[in-house]
């Protein structure tokens, strides 16, 4: 199978590309800059094919997808940055990458009669009361525009194709880029104490493991909605943390605050992000391990 991942270099994006290769199928990545490092894991020799590509630019996108001719696309890219997308000079931008461009990226593959999966977010929802967030739910209420803009890229996906995955995910983790994990292992090392969040519950997605689960998608068609997040647990930030510290050996204390608490924070963060992930092992699909050992094996890859 010829699968085109759009985000290549992204912390999601990575792990597709080298799982999918992995099993032996033929993949090109999609990055926006005139260049990029993609070395397979372990590989050193081996680079992985991309191509420069601006999401937002119908046409391009259109003529790109045309010449790769995927029978798939993983749709990873996406404007990830929450506080700064509520800047009045970056909604526009927000918009133009997380629905119109995944509108852009809907409609090729309708052209191409190819599958898609499209990367979504606990943002959608409103993030109220504390029952787990079903897949197929259409109670929706975003509450940043962040959320807004990866809902508008689900309608325009469930309104474009019928081959398609949509996959909510939370609080990710992985390799490649920026994520929680790294931001609290570095405060660890300079701080004695750090405050964070004990209001806000949900559960770790490690990329390297929902990369394994992307795959499988993409090799049936049990078409539809899902969650994906590691499994173990709802937890908070805060319990994050403490086993974070705990499994990196870091004495640091970590002191529980709520969120108007601690404050800072541009766009409002959804409080319930519990995701059921129930309907993955009805539909036959192997669950993610328990997010406690995906940590373990992540921070043994990072050399820690």
């Amino acid at each position: 199978m010829k699968v085109l991942v759009t985000g290549a270099a992204g912390q999601l994006g990575h792990d597709v590309l080298n799982e999918l290769i992995r099993r032996g199928h033929e993949a090109v990545g999609t990055i926006t800059t005139p260049t990029y490092n993609g070395v397979l894991d372990g590989s050193p020799a081996q680079s992985v094919p991309y191509v420069q590509l601006d999401i937002t630019d119908e046409a391009a996108v259109m003529r790109v997808l045309a010449e790769v001719n995927p029978d798939a696309v993983v749709h990873c890219a996406a404007w990830t940055a929450v506080d700064l997308a509520e800047d009045e000079d970056k909604r526009d931008k927000v918009f133009a990458v997380n629905a119109q461009g995944t509108a852009n990226i809907a409609q090729a593959c309708k052209g191409l009669d190819c599958k898609m999966i499209y990367i979504s977010t606990d943002y959608v929802f409103n993030g109220q009361g504390t029952e787990p967030w079903q897949p197929d739910c259409k109670d929706f209420g975003p509450l940043s525009v962040y959320g807004r803009s990866k809902l508008d890229g689900e309608l325009a996906v469930a309104g474009t194709l019928e081959k398609y995955f949509i996959v909510r995910i939370a609080w990710v983790f992985g390799l490649a880029g920026k994520n929680f994990v790294k931001t609290m292992l570095n405060v660890g090392r300079t701080h004695d104490t750090v405050r964070v969040v004990n209001d806000q519950i949900g559960t770790p997605t490690y990329t390297f493991d929902l990369a394994r689960l992307l795959a499988d998608m993409l090799e049936s068609e049990k078409y539809g909605f899902y969650h994906a997040t590691n499994e173990g647990g709802y937890i908070s930030w805060y319990d994050f943390t403490c086993e974070i510290y705990r499994q990196a050996g870091l004495a640091t204390r970590v002191i529980p605050v709520t969120t108007a608490e601690y404050g800072l924070s541009k766009a409002a963060r959804p409080f319930n992000s519990r995701l059921d992930k129930s309907k993955l092992r009805q539909m036959g699909f192997e669950p993610l391990p328990a997010w406690q050992n995906a940590l373990g094996r992540y921070l043994k890859e990072i050399g820690e």
